[in-house]
């Protein structure tokens, strides 16, 4: 059976993700193109998936974070923040939770880039630490 001819753009997540930036056409699609830009300058090998019906998703070792839009915000949520450092105190959302954390941005605001790389660089050596009590297979 032959597959239509845009029947990789359908499945490729990035070009999902290129084409919510476009439908936005807004500034929720302007800060979601600069932190994906962000995030896959962090460290080489960052996979972009489209999850959950229509959600940006980074991972690298697991999840590293998604990038959920709203009217009124831009959601960068870490599946492990709870687990990170955060010295720039990027967390500003999902505090109370015991496992994610996440970056509310509004219109207006902009994100310490470098700040941001960090956590995406903590949350990947957390995803690719070895688990406590499990031994390495030779």
């Amino acid at each position: 059976m032959e597959r239509p001819a845009n029947a990789a753009t359908e499945t490729n997540p990035s070009v999902k993700i290129d084409e919510r930036i476009r439908e936005l056409g807004d500034w929720r699609g302007e800060t979601l193109a600069n932190v994906r830009k962000l995030i896959l300058a962090a460290e080489h090998g960052i996979v972009e998936e489209w999850k959950w019906r229509g959600v940006p998703v980074w991972e690298k070792g697991g999840i590293i974070c998604t990038g959920e839009t709203y009217k009124a915000v831009v959601k960068l949520t870490f599946a492990k923040g709870a687990a990170l450092e955060d010295p720039a105190g990027l967390f500003n959302a999902s505090l109370e939770g015991n496992t994610r954390r996440a970056i509310d941005l509004h219109e207006g605001e902009r994100i310490n880039g470098e700040a941001l790389q960090a956590l995406v660089r903590a949350a990947i050596a957390l995803n690719t630490a070895p688990k406590p009590g499990k031994k390495k297979q030779a």
